[in-house]
């Protein structure tokens, strides 16, 4: 397993872990406000997100036949993957100390949630979970509406709150992001290979 925070680093990789605990801070304690406060915590709350992902599982098979059946069938597979790509494979391979249970952040940490998990910190699921959809939903509807593109706003809204309540570091973040949009893209291609492209008739 390799740990992130350890000693030995180059360097540049000393500099990019130095800016990432920068940028937490000031994300996690300075630009912060009494209302973030209280969005950002339930914007991470499955009761907020599933009936969304839910309804509009519901509304492309209502709407695009049999090419919707295959895409909610096929979005459903991304999930999936992009979970077990986070959890199961990368954070059993890279260990970092979320902020919260890291020994040099702790005292500092404003942890706005009731739980702090202690699995690793690096990737983020939540980023990759809700990128991995964003980009699969938005390159396979963008022919539908230019309004998918806002998926993009609620994927990042929910992986910023990831930093914002104290359970993971920007780094964290954008690993996840990098995941899960590469693995939605790759779902978008098998997609399009097996089933063609959904467009308004």
């Amino acid at each position: 397993m390799i740990l992130i925070e350890s000693a030995g680093h180059s360097s540049l990789f000393q500099n990019v872990l130095d800016f990432d605990h920068w940028l937490f801070t000031k994300i996690n304690q300075e630009w912060t406000n009494r209302f973030f406060d209280q969005i950002f915590p339930f914007l991470r709350e499955a009761q907020l997100w599933i009936p969304f992902y839910l309804f509009l599982l519901v509304f492309i098979t209502m709407n695009f036949g049999k090419k919707g059946w295959w895409w909610t069938l096929t979005l459903t597979m991304t999930a999936v993957l992009s979970d077990l790509l986070s959890s199961s494979l990368v954070k059993q391979v890279i260990f970092r100390y979320r902020p919260c249970r890291d020994p040099a952040m702790t005292d500092q940490v404003r942890l706005l949630v009731n739980y702090c998990p202690q699995s690793s910190s690096f990737t983020s699921s939540h980023a990759c979970n809700h990128f991995a959809a964003a980009v699969f939903i938005f390159l396979t509807l963008k022919q539908t509406s230019r309004w998918w593109r806002l998926v993009f706003l609620w994927a990042f809204s929910i992986s910023y709150a990831q930093i914002y309540v104290g359970v993971h570091y920007p780094l964290d973040v954008l690993g996840g992001i990098i995941l899960g949009c590469s693995l939605g893209y790759g779902m978008v291609l098998f997609y399009r290979k097996q089933f063609g492209t959904i467009s308004l008739k």
